[in-house]
């Protein structure tokens, strides 16, 4: 039998540094930079696009370029080695942000923008998989439980750290604060991150898979982004969800046919891994139209301002920084399927709290300068706290979880390529789902407003006022309250239908995710087969024992004998990473 020799309790403390900064960087980037749009289309004024889309394109530019790569991104971390993409990802990405901080127009912005997204698509996925290659059972948990809540708490602060910024500084430095952050995580990443690989890789790269998952990926995400921008007026995005979903369909046919498949179909074979991107599916969408919707009537309806609310759902995220790590743990020990179908029953019922919330409430100014605008109202505490609470337990249960599942459902040789699958999942689901949901709850919104305000048509009604948002100053009375109460009607809307996809994903969850057999005797570290013979195995990925600041090598590792489930190498010379020894 071969000998895989983990890596030291220093090198795992490192990489979990270099993959949390990696990724943290990515997310950071998508919250920070909202706070600085309104400077930035004030600032960076053009003669070929007005500010509303100037801030748009800058906006969604990054996201689409983030969203539409992340597939290609992560086979070409299993393909050429995820230590060096990732420090591919991270120099790109670094200069990506010096070059937007220091941007003269704003068309130079926008394509900076761009390509710092496909940048950071080499990023996210390539954490996950490094964290695979890295740690195995119970640590392996863990760690994606640490990477999760680091994650939850990166988005916590992004907003706040946007805006102090923005203030206090320029809107540059929510771009220029990324550069000390990269190269650090550089340094990490080059000095004490192991290179792995899939060994079984052909010599041939899958191009032509890549451009249709990238006509695919890309089609869906900008006809769901631009048909909510031009309110689903025009032939564009018809025709772009159009070029999307044929994509989508030839994809799946054209990786049938190919001797070297970008996405082998093979993965899907694996219960877990299907059951898990279906459930991220529904759930994600969830997400999406919460928070999405939920910070639109709390500044269009209750009246409270921006920073407010972005304040709102921190009390509930908090529980997943803060306890995410041992939920992580927990299910790697006991397997996933309960806090994969409980987390999001519980968050469930806290977005139904939210179907109750009444317009009446008291609106909340929250100013740094003014110590007595910190305290929420309290219509907070009792309209949206429980609410809050409800969801972030949910959501502390099921995140590291739902990752541990994904990721040991796969053989590690293929956990980049399946890592970036549910996150384009995770990012091009929620808004096809968010632009449905919107369609519904604009009906209801206009149906509901036109019954307030007879003698005026719908069509007139529309250019008025939107969804969620108050009426234009002037408005008559009438019209105001018929918006406010007609916006808490939709409102109450969206929220059920959020709540019924979290109540569905537990389903498809409860009933579809199978835990991993541990066999009598086997030692805590080892990763046990996958249940039924349709589960391939999720052996621990070949590594080295590197010391102190040594730069790491790639060990090719013989195969074990071959058990019924494929091969199982015996690890030996392991370490415990206790609390202390993660950051």
């Amino acid at each position: 039998m071969s000998q895989v020799i983990e890596p030291s309790a220093s090198t795992k403390r490192w990489t979990m540094i270099a993959v949390i900064l990696g990724s943290a960087i990515v997310f950071l980037d998508s919250t920070v930079v909202n706070v600085a749009l309104p400077r930035i289309g004030e600032e960076l004024q053009s003669s070929l696009l007005n500010k509303f889309a100037a801030e748009n394109f800058v906006y969604y530019g990054y996201l689409l370029s983030l969203s539409a790569l992340l597939i290609l991104a992560g086979a070409l971390n299993d393909y050429f080695g995820r230590r060096k993409m990732f420090i591919i990802g991270l120099v790109g990405f670094g200069v990506m942000s010096l070059l937007c901080g220091l941007a003269p127009n704003i068309i130079l912005l926008i394509a900076f923008r761009v390509l710092q997204g496909a940048m950071g698509a080499l990023l996210v996925p390539g954490s996950l998989a490094i964290i695979t290659a890295t740690f195995q059972g119970e640590e392996q948990g863990r760690a994606f439980g640490l990477w999760a809540g680091a994650s939850a708490g990166t988005t916590i602060l992004g907003p706040f750290i946007g805006g102090l910024l923005v203030d206090t500084i320029s809107w540059r430095a929510a771009f220029l604060l990324n550069v000390p952050l990269v190269v650090f995580a550089i340094y990490a990443t080059a000095v004490h991150v192991q290179e792995s690989r899939d060994e079984e890789a052909t010599g041939r790269f899958d191009w032509l898979g890549a451009a249709v998952i990238f006509l695919a990926v890309g089609g869906l995400s900008f006809g769901a982004i631009i048909g909510q921008q031009q309110d689903w007026k025009g032939w564009l995005p018809y025709a772009s969800l159009v070029i999307g979903a044929s994509a989508t369909i030839a994809f799946p046919l054209l990786m049938r046919a190919s001797s070297h498949p970008l996405v082998p179909l093979s993965l899907f074979r694996s219960r877990n891994f299907t059951v898990t991107n279906i459930s991220t599916f529904l759930i994600y969408g969830a997400l999406y139209v919460t928070f999405a919707f939920l910070g639109i009537f709390v500044q269009g309806t209750l009246g409270y301002n921006p920073a407010a609310a972005g304040l709102v759902g921190v009390s509930g995220t908090l529980f997943l920084a803060l306890f995410s790590t041992r939920f992580g743990k927990l299910s790697a020990r006991y397997g996933p399927r309960v806090f994969m179908t409980v987390g999001p029953l519980v968050m469930g019922l806290g977005i139904l709290w939210f179907a109750r919330i009444s317009p009446t409430g008291d609106p909340w100014t929250f100013q740094l300068e003014h110590i007595s605008t910190w305290v929420p109202p309290g219509s907070y505490v009792t309209d949206l706290l429980p609410g809050i609470a409800l969801f972030g337990l949910g959501l502390m249960m099921m995140v590291a979880p739902l990752t541990t599942a994904l990721m040991t459902s796969v053989p590690p040789h293929n956990s980049g390529v399946a890592s970036a699958v549910n996150n384009a999942i995770s990012r091009v689901g929620p808004q096809l789902a968010g632009a449905l949901i919107f369609v519904v709850i604009s009906a209801s919104f206009y149906a509901t407003l036109s019954t307030h305000v007879p003698g005026v048509s719908q069509a007139e009604l529309r250019k008025q006022v939107a969804p969620l948002n108050p009426p234009p100053a002037g408005a008559s009375e009438q019209l105001r309250n018929g918006a406010t109460v007609a916006s808490t009607d939709s409102f109450h809307l969206g929220m059920e239908i959020a709540a019924a996809l979290l109540f569905l994903g537990a389903a498809v969850n409860g009933l579809g995710i199978r835990n991993p057999s541990r066999p009598e005797g086997q030692a805590a570290g080892v990763e046990a087969p996958m249940g039924p013979a349709e589960e391939p195995v999720a052996a621990p990925a070949a590594s080295s024992a590197t010391g102190e600041g040594a730069r790491p090598r790639i060990v090719q590792v013989k195969r074990a004998p071959v058990c019924q489930h494929g091969p199982v190498p015996v690890v030996v010379g392991h370490q415990d990473v206790t609390d202390e020894d993660l950051p």
